[in-house]
């Protein structure tokens, strides 16, 4: 089981809180890769009736046994979520680095729910997570988040965000990683946005 972490970071938005959990190994054998984990955790943290863009939806970004490694097309993630666009279950996916500096941080998966009052973007550095203001965000495109966010922390981070197309809940808005790779598929962009969640800044070890 070493192409796992064994490690999942739960994320409150509503009462910006932040746990741990540890991965069976049953769970790692049953749902296989990110996209296996993505369906496992929208199954069972979601109700099939939510809104797209209502805080009880769910979003999940997890990635693969083959993420961070050497193998051809390894270095991917998901974005697994109920549609804005179709209103059905969908999984977007993109590549670049931000997916194997998830990996090195120690994680196979971020399950987000809930919705802040006001923007913030998640930090997460090895195994310490927090939330933070994204107030002076508002309204960047998807380069100039991040550059913002590396001048405020360090150059070595990789970002996933959204912008303005996010932020008004455009519903085939794209999370944007890494700059130029995108997780375009059926609005994913939006339930991030729906969730005044600016952005995800990553620091892997």
């Amino acid at each position: 089981m070493s192409g796992w972490s064994g490690r999942v970071l739960h994320v409150d938005l509503t009462s910006r809180s932040v746990r741990k959990e540890v991965l069976h190994e049953r769970v790692l054998r049953n749902y296989l890769g990110g996209r296996g984990l993505g369906i496992y955790y929208l199954l069972r943290e979601a109700d099939p009736e939510c809104e797209p863009l209502g805080s009880e939806n769910v979003m999940i970004m997890s990635v693969g046994p083959l993420t961070g490694t050497s193998a051809p097309t390894g270095s991917r993630y998901m974005v697994t979520t109920k549609s804005p666009l179709t209103g059905a279950i969908t999984c977007a996916n993109s590549g670049g680095q931000f997916p194997a500096a998830l990996k090195k941080a120690g994680w196979d998966a971020l399950v987000i729910k809930g919705r802040c009052d006001d923007p913030v973007y998640l930090w997460i550095e090895g195994e310490e997570a927090e939330l933070r203001s994204a107030d002076h965000l508002v309204g960047l495109t998807t380069h100039e988040t991040e550059d913002r966010i590396r001048q405020e922390t360090h150059s070595k981070i990789k970002v996933a965000c959204i912008g303005p197309s996010g932020e008004n809940l455009v519903r085939f808005a794209s999370i944007m990683n890494d700059k130029h790779r995108a997780a375009g598929r059926s609005g994913v962009g939006a339930v991030m946005g729906s969730k005044n969640l600016k952005a995800i800044a990553v620091a892997g070890k």
